[in-house]
């Protein structure tokens, strides 16, 4: 059976050369005698696996010594819960910018434990933009400010950085991280579910500041306290040791292909010659505002909507997996992650081509 191209917006493909790998480590990994899922989170076997893994993460990101690189549970939905529990000094207010789907679940879910002011909103734009920076209201009482860095259902990705000054800045960059350089230092906290450019799904990675740490209210459990975690290397618990190992193999491939700056410069090229086939179309569109288009995930629309399952069932049938749009905005969705190849990026757009043209 031949491999699809997918396209899916997560979990998502993984390198073939990881999978083999993982394929050919099944039952004896190393000549441990063992697989990996099987080794004690403990031993001598998976500790190296394990230290493996975080450091290679540390000097992808070029992660500052004063921070603590956390691998644990629950996925980044936890984390939208987590984050104010563990951070809030003290303090009632946190700061949001609201700019989809995942921006609008982590406010939703932060009300539980804060006063969240809305920064700013892309809402009544469809969330097809990031608002200007300049129009953000920040308030010098907030904990932190948090924003999504690549929302991954509407298609939109922040170009830079912002600024905001001495407030800790917190990210969630489950669909983009990995994916471009960019200057870790500048964050209080990063976070990011593994499923999209790291791993399979069951691995959330977190990058807190030293002194974000310690901060933590007495009735969060152990288990989610950023300083116990970080104390015990992610291993209060016994942690998704098969997870980790994938991860650590796709780390290794991340630096395998020239690290992230390699890896941002093939993405730009992938991203660049989808849209520049979408905009050169009559039958397609993208909605997002050019100069917040995300590399990463890549929405579109037909002209009559009455082609799209006629478009759905042709992809598929030629090897073009996971295109379908999210539910809540329908259309088409091509999700471009390190792992997806300029071929497959390649083959999609020949195929969107040719139903033009038949179409």
């Amino acid at each position: 059976m031949s491999r699809v191209f997918n396209f899916s917006a997560g979990p998502s493909t993984l390198p073939v050369e990881v999978l083999e790998q993982a394929r050919q480590e099944m039952l004896d990994w190393q000549g441990s005698g063992m697989s990996v899922m099987e080794m004690s989170h403990r031993g001598k076997h998976f500790m190296a696996i394990a230290e493996a893994m975080k450091n290679d993460l540390i000097e992808l990101l070029a992660i500052p010594a004063n921070y603590q690189v956390l691998f644990l549970q629950g996925g980044a939905s936890a984390q939208f819960a987590l984050i104010p529990q563990n951070i809030l000094n003290g303090k009632t207010k946190a700061a949001y910018v609201n700019t989809g789907a995942w921006s609008t679940s982590a406010i939703k879910e932060a009300g539980k434990y804060c006063e969240v002011q809305l920064s700013a909103s892309a809402e009544t734009s469809g969330f097809t933009t990031v608002p200007t920076l300049n129009t953000w209201q920040i308030d010098s009482d907030a904990a932190y400010l948090h924003y999504t860095s690549n929302e991954t259902i509407h298609g939109v990705e922040f170009s830079e950085i912002p600024d905001v000054a001495d407030i800790p800045l917190v990210c969630d960059m489950s669909s983009n991280i990995l994916s471009r350089q960019f200057d870790v230092s500048r964050f209080g906290l990063i976070y990011a579910g593994a499923q999209k450019n790291m791993g399979p799904s069951g691995v959330t990675v977190v990058i807190v500041r030293d002194d974000l740490l310690g901060l933590t209210q007495d009735t969060v459990p152990s288990v989610f306290n950023y300083q116990l975690q970080a104390k015990s290397d992610s291993m209060l618990n016994t942690p998704a040791t098969y997870n980790w190992y994938l991860l650590g193999l796709v780390l290794q491939w991340s630096k395998r292909q020239g690290g992230l700056a390699a890896i941002e410069q093939t993405n730009i090229r992938k991203a660049q010659k989808l849209y520049q086939a979408i905009d050169a179309s009559v039958l397609y569109r993208n909605p997002v505002d050019p100069e917040y288009r995300s590399r990463m995930n890549v929405p579109f629309v037909l002209a009559d909507a009455g082609l799209d399952k006629e478009f759905l069932r042709l992809a598929d049938a030629a090897g073009l997996s996971s295109l379908p749009g999210h539910r809540s905005v329908g259309g088409m969705r091509a999700s471009i992650y390190n792992a997806m190849s300029e071929a497959g990026v390649d083959a999609l757009i020949d195929f969107m081509a040719e139903f033009e043209r038949t179409h």
